[in-house]
């Protein structure tokens, strides 16, 4: 069918986007890569369709089908949204997105390039055509370029390529495309969706969730968007939480499970009910988990799935708990529940197990407590699990949430490490004890040297204060001027440790501290009412020992390597923010969104592109393992593995984008 048959099928309403299918995604460079390839006649793929009854059909958008038979766009949606937005000079009505992804297309009839409107390269070159302009206007319009073409042609020959070159654009209008049609009346919504899935095994697969969402919308058109506004208060607040989990706190709270499929025969009232009472458990447990132990940004933030569950028995509270001792017995679950991954491997089946345990509020706590200890083994911290390396370590949080309940002193200052320091210096950040330059020095390894051991958190002023010093130098000034400040933070008070030859020996002393330290303030949050099976963690406390019951999980791929290549990384930076374009984050910690655990560390990334809405993720990953590299891929990362190809792309392909932007900006 040709691309111009299949947008009057569009503008018709014969064709539409089921409701089940997530919003535009695409950015402009692949937009861009789109239309070159039509040009040059590549292969674009083709098209899946559904054919369902008009009648009850669920679809994205404003507007009606056409009666009789719909087809719903099951493969496709990215590459004909894009067409339809350039063909016709404005966003189809299923379209959820931002329409400048897709709007100034130019097409140079000389270079035979397709740019982005960019007035600094543009202005002054008649050879940078409007796409939409001359597809709006068709072959009547091409007429509309002949004069200033001819004045610019160097030869009769020429000016026949230019031209030639505008039908050439014009045709891609004619090209056909394959519509492959999934038809009978046993394609269900449920099997459609697993076809898709299929289809798309390359891609980001539908979630049992979208499919949920696509049947609550059917009632409730502002679902998605009433769901999305909920989770961007969050976003604001520091918090990045995905639209599966957000429905699954839903979920929970109007069905008393996990699964979806309990939620798709409430009603529309019953869904708005169930997202306002999940906002409001939400909204107090943040304020709790931030308040009590100091988790107030999403790095820090662990054991997101344990939220449903909670969020569950908060409500069926009232939205209240009764006291201090019961909050903190709740809380008290929630961190083991995080430090041991209860919900990374079968998340459905451990919420609903936990979800029947909880059915009966009554000592429904301490059963949960209990059911954590006998799946896990046991609750009490042992040192070894302070053995990871790299920010993605489990019990990385766990370093932050003591730094924060303790109040541990910042080493300039001699202050406490509250969460209320203002100021671009007095901002906390990741502080190695023995600093990466001087232990690489010395041929320690990768996981030795950002072991969670030898981290701590400091002001950004006093960090830049101790630069690359040993311990044994800056320790004995810092005990001086703020005696009892380096045992806030669980340093070891014997100088023989603070010796760079003793590195492995502090880190080992260090985490005996931790763990005491952790399993003190967890017992604390029990208010003395302490169960006989948590006995272990009691002895722990009373009597700690080194414990070998479980060894760290295998650490995350990815991590910065040496001094000389953070400093590196630090330059790209500065780089990139001296040309207006946003700052990259160091070591970031790229999550599995379903999940929330940790995959790999990219060493410098932009989650939302240099430019949000107008290119894909971006990381710069030096001297990486294949492994990371593939996995940067899967998750939709454009990565380069050296600085020079890099800036190329920045200056070749953002910066003309950039200030496109920014002209019209101001």
């Amino acid at each position: 069918m040709k691309i111009s048959a299949i947008l009057d099928l569009i503008d018709t309403g014969s064709m539409a986007l089921p409701e089940f299918q997530r919003g535009f995604v695409w950015n402009r460079d692949q937009v861009r890569g789109l239309m070159a390839s039509l040009y040059q006649q590549h292969p674009v793929g083709s098209l899946l369709v559904w054919v369902t009854r008009s009648e009850g059909a669920q679809f994205r958008g404003d507007g009606a089908v056409s009666p009789g038979v719909v087809k719903l766009l099951l493969d496709g949606q990215q590459r004909m949204t894009s067409l339809y937005g350039i063909v016709r000079g404005q966003p189809p009505r299923f379209f959820d997105g931002d329409p400048k992804v897709f709007t100034g297309l130019r097409f140079h009839l000389g270079k035979e390039d397709f740019a982005f409107y960019s007035p600094v390269h543009m202005r002054d070159d008649p050879l940078w055509i409007d796409v939409s302009e001359l597809m709006i206007n068709g072959h009547t319009g091409i007429g509309a370029f002949i004069q200033p073409l001819s004045e610019v042609a160097e030869s009769s020959e020429q000016f026949n390529d230019f031209l030639g070159r505008l039908n050439r654009v014009l045709a891609i209008r004619e090209i056909d495309l394959h519509v492959e049609e999934v038809t009978g009346e046993d394609k269900t919504i449920d099997v459609v969706v697993d076809i898709f899935n299929r289809v798309n095994s390359g891609g980001t697969k539908l979630s049992k969730g979208d499919l949920a969402l696509a049947k609550i919308c059917a009632d409730w058109p502002e679902a998605r968007e009433a769901l999305k506004s909920a989770l961007g208060r969050w976003d604001q607040a520091g918090y990045h939480f995905e639209l599966d989990w957000l429905l699954r706190c839903v979920n929970t709270i109007l069905t008393g499970e996990a699964k979806f499929l309990h939620l798709h025969d409430a009603s529309a009232a019953d869904v708005q009910d169930g997202l306002r009472r999940a906002e409001r458990s939400i909204d107090c447990m943040l304020d709790l988990i931030s308040g009590r132990f100091g988790l107030d940004h999403d790095r820090v933030f662990f054991g997101r799935y344990a939220m449903p569950v909670m969020a569950h028995y908060l409500d069926r509270r009232g939205g209240r708990l009764r006291d201090a001792a019961e909050r903190d017995r709740l809380l008290f679950w929630f961190v083991h529940a995080a430090m041991w991954g209860r919900f990374s491997g079968s998340t459905e089946s451990y919420i609903d197990q936990d979800l029947r345990i909880i059915e009966e509020l009554d000592g429904a706590l301490d059963r949960l407590i209990d059911q954590l200890r006998l799946w896990h083994g046991g609750l009490s911290v042992q040192p070894g699990h302070f053995g990871g390396w790299s920010l993605g370590a489990r019990f990385y949080p766990v370093l932050y949430l003591l730094t924060r309940v303790h109040e541990s002193c910042d080493w300039g200052n001699g202050l406490p490490l509250r969460d209320h320091l203002r100021g671009k210096m007095n901002r906390l950040e990741v502080h190695h004890i023995f600093p990466k330059a001087q232990l690489y020095k010395r041929d320690f390894r990768r996981p030795e040297v950002n072991a969670v051991a030898n981290f701590c958190f400091l002001t950004k002023d006093t960090n830049l204060q101790i630069s690359d010093r040993l311990p044994s130098d800056y320790f004995p000034e810092i005990e001086v001027k703020h005696p009892g400040t380096l045992a806030s933070q669980w340093i070891p008070m014997d100088p023989d440790l603070w010796q760079v030859e003793r590195y492995l020996d502090f880190l080992e002393a260090r985490k005996q501290l931790l763990a005491e330290a952790a399993n003190r303030f967890l017992l604390g949050l029990l208010h003395g009412e302490v169960p006989e099976h948590l006995s272990d963690l009691e002895q722990a406390v009373a009597a700690p020992a080194p414990d070998a019951r479980e060894a760290p999980k295998p650490p995350v791929p990815g991590a910065i390597d040496s001094e000389e290549e953070e400093r590196e990384l630090e330059a790209v930076n500065a780089w990139t923010s001296e040309h207006g374009l946003p700052r990259g984050e160091l070591a970031f910690e790229l999550r599995d969104p379903s999940s929330g655990e940790p995959v790999a560390l990219l060493d410098l990334a932009w989650e939302k592109g240099l430019q949000q809405g107008y290119s894909q993720p971006v990381a710069l990953l030096l001297g990486e393992s294949p492994e990371t590299l593939a996995i940067a891929n899967r998750f939709g990362y454009r990565y380069f593995t050296d600085t020079a190809a890099f800036r190329h792309y920045i200056e070749e392909e953002i910066l003309a984008q950039h200030k496109e932007t920014f002209a019209v900006a101001v």
